[in-house]
C-alpha cells in the first residue's frame, strides 16, 4: 500500500524536519510564491486589535484586500459581510486577550469557521511587524494549513466557566483578606496566629469580632475559645496581650468587612452555578461491568457524603457532578469536588477534541517538552498555563501521606525523581491519564491499595536485577537457598 503524502503541517509537527528544514520551510512560505500545497483556497487573516481589527484577504478577491474595521457591532457585521462578498469560508486569528471573542460570535452567525490560534505559534518571520503584515502572514499560513485550531469549550458549558472562574477569584480575595487580617493582629503584638492554627475558624473569627466591638480583657477573649482548638485557655490569653492601636483596628475592621463581603459573593456565585449545572445534561456511558484494573470480586469504592468543608459550595456539588459526568471523579485519590469541578469548567464532558489520553496530558501541559534537530534531542520548559493543570498538580500534592496506591506511586516518584516539582507533575501527569479514561471508558477507579503497588515495584526491580545478572553470566539465589 502506498503511503499517503503527509501535509505541510503533519511534517512540520512530525519531528523529523531538522533545523535547516524548518529555515528553508520558513523562507517558501515568505516567499511570493511558496510551492506549498493550498488546503484553504477561501481563507481570510485578522489581526486582532482593542480599537480596530486588520483583515487581509487574497489580492484576486478585492482591489483592497486588506481593509481594517472597527470593534464595535456594526463594524464587526460589516466585516462579516465583506468577507462573504469576497467568497471567504474561513479565518485565522489570534487568540488576543478577550477582545477576539464578540468577534468570534460574529463570524459564527455569518456560517464563516473561525481558527483560533495561538500567538506562540503564529509567530511572525523577523522584520515583518506592523498590523497589516501580521494579518497577511496569518492569511498565508491559514491557507497552506499551517495554522492549528485552539481547544474551544461547547457553548453550553460557557457559562459554568465563567461563574467558576469568578467564583475562584473570590475565593483568592477572601484568602488575601485573611492575610490583611493576621498582618493587622500582629502589628498590635496579638500572637492569635502562633496558637490557633487557623485565625478563620470559629475560635479566631469569634475572638476577632468580640475585639472589634471593644473587649480587651484577654481573659474573657479566651473564654470565646471552641471546645475543638487545642491551645489552653491560658495560652490564648497570653497571646492576647498588645496594644491597641486604633490606626490599626481601623485596618483589621476593613480587612473583616472585606471577607464577609467577598463570601456574601460567594454565595452568589453558588447560586447562580446551581441553576446552570442543572440545567446541564445527563450523561450515561457504557461502563463495563467490572474495570480493568480492578482485581476479581472487588467492589468499586465508594465514599460517604460529607459537608462542604473550606471554599467548597454549600449544595451537594458531588452528587451534581457524577450526574453530568456519568462517572465519579471524586473516587480518585486525591481529586475533590473542586477539582473535579475545575475540569468540567475547563474542559466539559467531551473528550473528542483529544485523540488520545497522552495527547490529553501533552494538551494540559504535564509532559515533557523535547526540540528535536536531527539526532539532538534539547530539553526545555513547556510554557502552558492550564487550570485544570494546577488543579491536577495541587491534587498530587495531597497524596503525599495517603495510604493508597496512588499514595505509595506519588511517594514513590519522589524518590525517583530528581525534584519535587518533577515528582508533583509525574503524578499530575497520571490524574490526567486517570480522568481520560474514566470520562471516555465509563469505568470506575478501584483503589488497589498501597500493599499492591509495592508488590508490584519489588516484582519489577527484581525481575531487572535477575535481567542484568544473566546478561554478566550470574544467576541470583535467594538467601535462604544459599546458606
Amino acid at each position: 500500500m502506498a503511503k499517503r503524502k503527509m501535509s505541510t503541517f503533519e511534517r512540520l509537527n512530525s519531528g523529523e524536519m531538522n533545523r535547516r528544514q524548518r529555515r528553508e520551510l520558513a523562507r517558501k512560505v515568505a516567499a511570493d510564491d511558496p510551492e506549498l500545497l493550498i488546503v484553504n483556497p477561501n481563507a481570510a487573516g485578522i489581526d486582532v486589535g482593542n480599537e480596530s481589527h486588520f483583515v487581509s484577504v487574497a489580492p484576486d478577491r478585492d482591489p483592497n484586500p486588506v481593509r481594517e474595521f472597527g470593534c464595535w457591532t456594526a463594524a464587526l457585521r460589516q466585516m462579516a459581510e465583506w468577507l462573504k462578498s469576497c467568497g471567504i469560508d474561513t479565518v485565522s486569528m489570534q487568540a488576543t486577550g478577550v477582545y477576539w471573542i464578540a468577534l468570534y460570535d460574529i463570524l459564527e452567525q455569518y456560517g464563516i469557521r473561525v481558527v483560533v490560534s495561538n500567538a506562540q505559534h503564529t509567530k511572525n518571520v523577523p522584520g515583518r511587524k506592523s498590523d497589516v503584515q501580521e494579518c497577511q502572514w496569518l492569511r498565508k499560513l491559514h491557507t497552506y494549513g499551517l495554522v492549528r485550531d485552539s481547544f474551544r469549550l461547547a457553548e453550553q458549558m460557557q457559562s459554568v466557566r465563567t461563574i467558576w472562574r469568578v467564583r475562584d477569584r473570590l475565593v483568592k480575595d477572601a484568602g488575601r483578606a485573611i492575610q490583611h487580617m493576621q498582618k493587622a493582629l500582629t502589628k498590635m503584638n496579638i500572637q492569635l496566629a502562633n496558637v490557633l492554627s487557623d485565625i478563620n475558624g470559629v475560635t479566631g473569627q469569634a475572638i476577632i469580632g468580640a475585639i472589634l466591638k471593644g473587649e480587651r480583657d484577654p481573659y474573657k477573649l479566651a473564654d470565646l475559645k471552641n471546645y475543638r482548638a487545642k491551645a489552653s485557655r491560658e495560652e490564648v490569653a497570653r497571646s492576647l496581650e498588645g496594644n491597641w492601636r486604633e490606626d490599626v483596628l481601623f485596618e483589621l475592621q476593613q480587612a473583616v468587612d472585606s471577607y464577609h463581603f467577598l463570601h456574601q459573593q460567594m454565595q452568589e456565585c453558588d447560586r447562580k452555578l446551581e441553576g446552570y449545572m442543572a440545567s446541564l445534561p445527563t450523561r450515561t456511558l457504557n461502563a463495563p461491568a467490572q474495570p480493568e484494573s480492578a482485581p476479581a470480586g472487588t467492589p468499586p469504592k465508594k465514599k460517604k457524603a460529607k459537608k462542604p468543608r473550606g471554599n467548597e459550595p454549600a449544595w451537594d456539588l458531588s452528587a451534581e457532578l457524577a450526574r453530568i459526568y456519568g462517572v465519579d471523579l471524586t473516587t480518585i485519590d486525591g481529586i475533590n469536588v473542586m477539582t473535579a469541578q475545575t475540569v468540567l469548567s475547563e474542559i466539559g464532558t467531551d473528550m473528542s477534541r483529544f485523540e488520545n489520553e497522552h495527547h490529553f496530558a501533552s494538551w494540559l501541559g504535564l509532559t515533557p517538552s523535547k526540540d528535536k534537530s536531527g539526532k539532538t534531542v534539547r530539553k526545555g520548559k513547556k510554557k502552558v498555563k492550564n487550570r485544570v493543570a494546577e488543579a491536577l498538580r495541587m491534587a498530587a500534592t495531597t497524596l503525599l501521606k495517603s495510604d493508597s496506591y496512588l499514595g505509595a506511586r506519588y511517594r514513590h516518584l519522589r524518590r525517583q525523581l530528581p525534584t519535587a516539582a518533577a515528582a508533583v507533575k509525574a503524578m499530575a501527569h497520571y490524574l490526567a491519564l486517570l480522568v481520560y479514561r474514566m470520562l471516555t471508558r465509563g469505568e470506575a477507579w478501584v483503589d488497589r491499595g498501597r500493599q499492591h503497588f509495592e508488590r508490584k515495584r519489588n516484582q519489577r526491580e527484581l525481575a531487572s536485577l535477575k535481567s542484568k545478572a544473566r546478561v554478566h553470566g550470574f544467576q541470583l539465589i535467594p538467601i535462604s537457598q544459599a546458606s
